[in-house]
Formats: C-alpha cells, sequence, structure tokens
C-alpha cells in the first residue's frame, strides 16, 4: 500500500500554547500543549517538571489500549523534554485522534487484544510538532517508525513500514521504535512471534526511515515492502521542513 506523503499544520488551536495537526499512513492526530504551568500539590516533583499525556480516540470513550499509549509516549517525551527546568511545573499534552485506517475498529476481539503499536509514530510525531509550536525546552527532537514482519507464501520475510490494519493481521511480529535527532534508539515496543534477526532487522528499517532515509539497505536478507517507500518518508526532514514553513511564515510581515 502506498501512502501520501505526510502532512503537518502548527498553531491549529489559539487557546494553546502550542499545537499541530498531523496525518499520515491513514492516521490524523491533532495536539494541544500547554506548560510549562504550575501543577497540583498532589501530582508536583520538587525537582522536575511533570509531563502528562492524554489520549483520546477517535470515537468512543478512553480504556486499556489508551491509558497503554500514553505511558509509552509519557516515558519517551519525559526523556527528550528539560523536564528539570521547570521544577514543580506540568506540562500537559492532549492528543486528540480524529481518524484511523477505514477497518481499524472491523474486527473488536482484535483490537481490544492489539497494543495498536502502528498508531504510535502519529502520536509521536504530533506530540513532538506541538511541542516545538509550543517552545518547550528540549534536548532532542523524536522521530518514530513502525515496521511489520509478514511471512509471504514462498516462506520469505517482508518488512512493512506503517503498515496498514490489514498487514497487522496477516503479521507475524509489529515493532514501533522511537530515536532521538542524536540518532539514539529512545524507545522500542513489540509484539508478536519473532526472532532477534527479525527485530535487528525491523531496527535497521525503522532507523533508515527515521535518521537516515537515503542510507542503502543492502547486506538484509529481508524484504521490503518498497509500495511503502520509506526512503520518501525521511521524518527528520520532514520535522525540520515543517517547522523551517512556520518560521519562515510567521517573520513574512518583516520582509
Amino acid at each position: 500500500m502506498t501512502h501520501l506523503a505526510p502532512e503537518a499544520a502548527l498553531s491549529v488551536l489559539p487557546r494553546a500554547d502550542g499545537s499541530a495537526k498531523y496525518s499520515y499512513a491513514g492516521y490524523t492526530v491533532t495536539a494541544s500543549v500547554n506548560g510549562p504551568i504550575e501543577a497540583q500539590k498532589r501530582d508536583e516533583q520538587a525537582y522536575e517538571a511533570v509531563v502528562d499525556v492524554i489520549v483520546r480516540p477517535a470515537a468512543g470513550v478512553g480504556g486499556t489500549r489508551e491509558r497503554h499509549l500514553e505511558s509509552i509516549l509519557q516515558s519517551s517525551l519525559s526523556q527528550i523534554i528539560l523536564i528539570t527546568s521547570f521544577p514543580r511545573g506540568l506540562i500537559q499534552i492532549m492528543l486528540q485522534i480524529e481518524s484511523t485506517p477505514e477497518n481499524d475498529y472491523v474486527n473488536t476481539k482484535l483490537v481490544q487484544a492489539s497494543l495498536n503499536l502502528a498508531i504510535i509514530p502519529a502520536l509521536l510525531q504530533t506530540a513532538v510538532l506541538a511541542l516545538l509550536s509550543a517552545a518547550v525546552p528540549m534536548k532532542a527532537t523524536a522521530t518514530s517508525s513502525a515496521v511489520a514482519v509478514v511471512l509471504q507464501d514462498d516462506g520469505a520475510k517482508k518488512m512493512v513500514v506503517d503498515p496498514s490494519p490489514r498487514d497487522i493481521e496477516s503479521a507475524q511480529s509489529v515493532h514501533a521504535l522511537i530515536f532521538t535527532s542524536h540518532d539514539e534508539l529512545l524507545l522500542a515496543e513489540s509484539e508478536g512471534d519473532f526472532t532477534v534477526q527479525d527485530w535487528d532487522q525491523a531496527y535497521e528499517v525503522a532507523y533508515n526511515v527515521c535518521c537516515q532515509a537515503e542510507a542503502k539497505k543492502a547486506g538484509t536478507d529481508m524484504m521490503i515492502d518498497d509500495d511503502n517507500d520509506a526512503s520518501g518518508s525521511d521524518m527528520r526532514h520532514f520535522i525540520r521542513s515543517t517547522m523551517e514553513s512556520k518560521v519562515a511564515a510567521d517573520l513574512h510581515w518583516k520582509r
């Protein structure tokens, strides 16, 4: 399945300190960021800020899956935000899922059993763009990619970047990885049955998307789904160009 290029807009919510809207691979997410603000007494930390992440589903009320996503994002974002600069403070990140791939909610049992790792890149990219929009100090930015390992009829394994719900249903395993702008692995979440070699190959593919999209994929024993055009979705370049466009638009009045 061929994905269109990612799209993003910054400062879409005028009453928030920062906001962003991001669309890619069938997912559309809007994020708002407020902070640093004063944390409630029961939540405050004496030497650092609290990062509060809230994920709201596209339909219905959030449940266990949303709480798990919040935990993943909170842990990842806390490592790149300069939380020690704002003791007793609070940085609140609200993520509203607006749309998902068409058949994401067809099989209710599957949805409840799955961790929904495929949506992590959309949530992470939206949160990072919103934090940049709010000018929250960070030691680095972050990019993310999801990779599914699909076993083909001939026994070969294919790496599918940004898998669709149908790809996930037929996949042996799904992996979501987050990298910092310093090429460091920030987080890795996996589900399914996979070998160490499968994980290594998924890591290399995700690394190419997030950190060096033009890198050659020589030496891999697995097939990569070229229809998804992993080299075309250079997420680090996308975030940089989005911010450059925003700054250029904000400074247009000076010309």
